[in-house]
């Protein structure tokens, strides 16, 4: 596969955007490596390939990040059937907001604890999902919006769940390259929308 980060952000071979993610080879390598590890493993043992994408498009949406999230959601219709697509879909609305919020440990930080969406899965998709899925998107959501509020009881609910110690390194590994990547492409989709001043061509720009 071409690199994911330059497909979603509609980078073109020798374009100025080309040029400026040469720049950092090793970054956007390290990036494609990334991809392929968490979702063209050669071992899913601990999470499926299933939930891998449902997750990645759970997250792209919560971003809202529209492509990214059509493109892991595409990945996931063969794989589980419009059933599961279109249950994250309705997820990915009801669990829409704004962040980061939530409760720091008493002390100075105190000051800037906020209130917000405390996340959980529908009813309905929780008989469609499954209590494994369900426990990961509820997990998604906290780490998404309100990281300060992880704790040992949002751990037990995963291993509570049949998420091993292993795979959830995996499903934080999963969230984490998904916020790294959506707001990769954003960046990349608004250098490409801004005009260069004039008399200063973009980067990459030929004479």
């Amino acid at each position: 596969m071409n690199d994911i980060i330059d497909q979603l952000a509609a980078v073109a071979p020798g374009s100025p955007l080309d040029a400026i993610r040469a720049r950092r080879p090793q970054a956007r390598q390290h990036a494609q490596q990334s991809f392929a590890a968490l979702f063209e493993p050669a071992d899913v043992a601990g999470v499926t390939r299933v939930e891998r994408f449902a997750i990645a498009a759970f997250v792209a949406g919560l971003h809202a990040e529209a492509a990214t999230r059509e493109f892991y959601r595409s990945r996931l219709d063969p794989a589980a059937g419009g059933a599961i697509a279109a249950t994250i879909d309705a997820e990915i609305a009801r669990g829409s907001t704004r962040g980061p919020y939530g409760s720091f440990p008493a002390g100075p930080l105190s000051r800037e604890d906020s209130a917000g969406l405390v996340y959980r899965v529908s009813d309905d998709a929780r008989r469609d999902l499954g209590p494994r899925l369900t426990a990961a998107l509820e997990h998604a959501h906290l780490l998404v919006f309100r990281p300060r509020d992880s704790d040992p009881a949002a751990l037990q609910a995963l291993i509570g769940a049949g998420w091993s110690t292993d795979s959830i390194v995996t499903l934080s590994q999963l969230v984490a390259f998904l916020s790294f990547q959506v707001r990769a492409v954003a960046g990349l989709r608004a250098l490409a929308a801004t005009p260069a001043p004039a008399g200063q061509a973009h980067a990459g720009d030929t004479p």
